[in-house]
């Protein structure tokens, strides 16, 4: 069994790794839906993970960006033609559609559509089916879940471009603790984390919230409010014990685990001695993102053999994972006890 280490006390969701379906069951079903999320609980997931960003009139969505470009069939509703832009988010330049200029009403005449559908061609049957769902409707789901299948099923909210967001006078902190409180979750015990890649987003949910908080880190750069110089620099056993300050888990790029060759790197014993949980990210089936080691032929949309890649990671001893394919989770998970 690979438990959870250094667990709070009284905390009640001690057991073995958690499976986090990245997007939902995102391999299988357009991401950000509820039919993702749906799909994700049925295969066994302990947690759907909902990106937030927020609507004009401030309401909290599941999208992996703003942008809603690649996600949506937007570009297909002339009313919608002109609030096409190009901003500058993070530092960096996106044009498209951005989800803080429609309200939630008309977000939901949108459709969601496949990111991918090169590598993923079966989803692409599902475009024009699903909404963009609301945090509302999400934590409603996991509730149904829960109170149908007696299992109780988390959220892992992630939010997106905070700094960006409070720019606009649409923070994110103070809202999301509410809606949190209002389901019922407003302790460490809560089947809830939050994670962030930036820094001062996670240190005020520290002040307004009791659930746990997750730190997310890339292989590259830094946080985009500039909290720290690098996540190379909070990876260190330094800033490792400086995150533990706020956050109660790290959320990694598994590069920063293992870089696809040669040994495990310290990152999850240095996590664990500074008392964080490690959750990386994200284990994806096909080829396209799979070491040579596990790949099964040369096309990149073919699918490897990803359940071999986590365990692997498990022998590494991380205390959870994102991936697009639960029911691949689920079955590492199981066959490592």
């Amino acid at each position: 069994m690979f438990a959870l280490v250094g667990a709070a006390p009284g905390e009640d969701m001690v057991r073995d790794v958690i499976v986090i379906a990245h997007r939902g069951a995102s391999g299988l079903r357009p991401e950000h839906t509820l039919a993702a999320y749906d799909l994700a609980i049925a295969q066994g997931a302990d947690f759907i993970e909902p990106d937030l960003v927020l609507t004009k009139d401030g309401v909290f969505v599941a999208r992996h960006e703003n942008d809603i470009t690649a996600t949506t069939d937007v570009a297909d509703h002339p009313e919608f033609a002109a609030r096409h832009a190009t901003k500058v988010i993070d530092g960096e330049s996106h044009t498209g559609w951005f989800t803080e200029d429609f309200t939630l009403a008309e977000l939901k005449t949108l459709r969601a559509k496949e990111r991918l559908p090169q590598l993923r061609p079966g989803n692409t049957r599902y475009d024009g089916q699903f909404e963009v769902p609301t945090l509302a409707e999400i934590i409603a789901l996991a509730k149904k879940r829960t109170a149908e299948t007696g299992r109780v099923i988390g959220i892992y909210p992630e939010t997106k471009h905070p700094s960006y967001f409070a720019g606009l006078g649409l923070p994110m902190e103070e809202q999301l603790a509410a809606e949190l409180r209002a389901a019922g979750w407003d302790s460490p015990t809560a089947p809830v984390f939050i994670q962030s890649f930036e820094v001062e987003n996670l240190k005020r949910l520290h002040a307004l919230t009791k659930v746990r908080l997750i730190q997310l880190m890339d292989a590259q750069g830094g946080p985009g409010d500039k909290a720290a110089p690098s996540y190379a620099a909070m990876a260190t056993p330094a800033g490792l014990r400086a995150v533990a300050a706020y956050a109660y888990g790290i959320g990694p790029n598994k590069a920063m685990i293992w870089p696809g060759k040669g040994s495990v790197t310290a990152l999850v014993e240095q996590a664990h001695a500074a008392g964080l949980r490690v959750h990386p990210w994200t284990f994806r089936a096909e080829n396209a993102f799979l070491p040579p080691l596990w790949q099964r032929g040369r096309a990149p949309e073919g699918q490897g053999d990803v359940g071999a890649e986590i365990t692997y990671f498990l022998q590494a001893g991380i205390d959870g994972f994102f991936t697009d394919f639960p029911a691949e989770g689920v079955r590492a998970r199981a066959a490592s006890r």
